[in-house]
């Protein structure tokens, strides 16, 4: 039975569709994998140009969706290949990718470090990646090291304006890595459990290969242990067929959704179900074939590669790179989109939720692929409204 996952889905039933058990999933690929297959592409609003807008791409649903409502402000500059972003206690903290430091952000634009991760291997678009915190204000921490990837915890000590990191915790090491490809987000999911996204290492097969970890998403405990209830006992495998996936988000009624760079053709909005197979290397974007799980969104690479993505009041917000723009799709149909500040700020890596409510994104000119003016990189933050 075909297993695209319509958005009718999303806006009809209610469905937790991240607890759902996908159909059965077919035998690894052989290294023979047929090429990306080419597909028609998914209907999308049209997009606006450099002015912000917030006016809704698809017919109007019952409840409106969030939507961005004002101009955005500065609150950082000068960053150098910043990552990720995110709030502990309040106080937001960076990761830079080359440098391996963690910076804590003060209320006035200030930086300070709070500490240097260790052993961080920055090549490509590997290094220092991403950041989320737990429960109890530990900091958890995706890296690469000289022998792959890893997930480290850390204790973070001291009040707001003196935090200090503490002493590494691994808690998984030797994630495939490579220059390009790396993955790289990792979250907290509703259940408490961490979610995280490891690219394919340009091992275009092990996509397919559920004893490998590339290509993937993974889920843990906050301890690094297998969940009883993942969907292939004792792996940490949550999904499969990923090629680059790099943002993750969920909605309030505990929908999974996730992005992921393609090749040539196209990049991805998914939504990630426990055991499914997303189709690449076999496939890439909307395909209609047996065993695979379609996106409900794709997109040319050269107008994307969405890397971050947050959701606030039934509006997912996705950060694209090579495309330069954030935008915003509606979870009740999410095969439209719209577009903000395109061409604007250049490359945008993350976004997220501050605390207040406002949405902050971060831009990534520095990372070598961009074209950085003065004051690049920089994050700023842009309250949100109703659409």
């Amino acid at each position: 039975m075909r297993q695209r996952i319509l958005a009718a889905t999303v806006l009809g039933t209610g469905i937790l569709l991240a607890s759902c058990t996908a159909a059965p999933a077919p035998e690894p690929a052989a290294s023979g994998s047929p090429a990306p297959a080419q597909s028609t592409p998914a209907a999308s609003g049209p997009a606006t140009s450099a002015t912000p807008s917030t006016e809704p791409t698809s017919a109007p649903v019952t409840t409106a969706a969030a939507a961005i409502a004002g101009t955005p402000q500065q609150v950082a500059a000068d960053l150098d290949a910043p990552w990720s972003v995110v709030f502990r206690n309040g106080r937001p903290l960076v990761s830079e990718r080359n440098s391996g430091r963690i910076l804590e952000l003060a209320p006035d634009g200030s930086v300070r470090p709070i500490g240097t991760v260790e052993g961080v291997a920055a090549r490509g678009e590997s290094g220092l990646l991403g950041l989320a915190v737990g429960s109890g204000g530990d900091l958890y921490v995706y890296s690469t090291a000289a022998d792959g990837n890893r997930v480290q915890r850390f204790a973070v000590t001291g009040s707001p304006g003196s935090l200090s990191l503490g002493e590494p915790d691994t808690l998984l090491d030797r994630i495939p890595s490579a220059s390009i490809h790396d993955g790289g987000r990792i979250a907290f999911g509703p259940d408490g459990m961490l979610y995280v996204t490891a690219g394919d290492a340009s091992q275009r097969n092990a996509a397919q290969d559920r004893e490998s970890l590339a290509g993937k998403i993974l889920r843990m405990t906050p301890s690094g242990d297998v969940p009883a209830d993942n969907p292939f006992p004792g792996s940490l495998v949550y999904s499969y067929g990923h090629r680059n996936p790099q943002g993750i988000a969920w909605t309030d009624d505990g929908t999974m959704f996730a992005t992921e760079f393609g090749q040539n053709t196209w990049d991805e909005l998914n939504i990630i179900t426990p055991g499914a197979n997303y189709g690449w290397p076999t496939v890439e974007g909307i395909a209609d074939r047996e065993g695979f799980v379609d996106p409900v969104q794709q997109w040319e690479p050269t107008d994307a590669s969405p890397s971050g993505m947050a959701h606030a009041g039934g509006t997912l917000f996705i950060a694209n790179l090579r495309g330069q723009v954030l935008r915003s799709v509606p979870v009740s149909d999410p095969s439209t989109f719209t577009d903000h500040y395109r061409r604007e700020y250049g490359r945008i890596r993350d976004v997220t939720v501050s605390p207040e409510g406002q949405l902050w994104f971060l831009t990534n000119n520095t990372d070598g692929r961009g074209d950085p003016e003065p004051g690049d990189d920089r994050i700023f933050a842009v309250p949100l409204g109703r659409g």
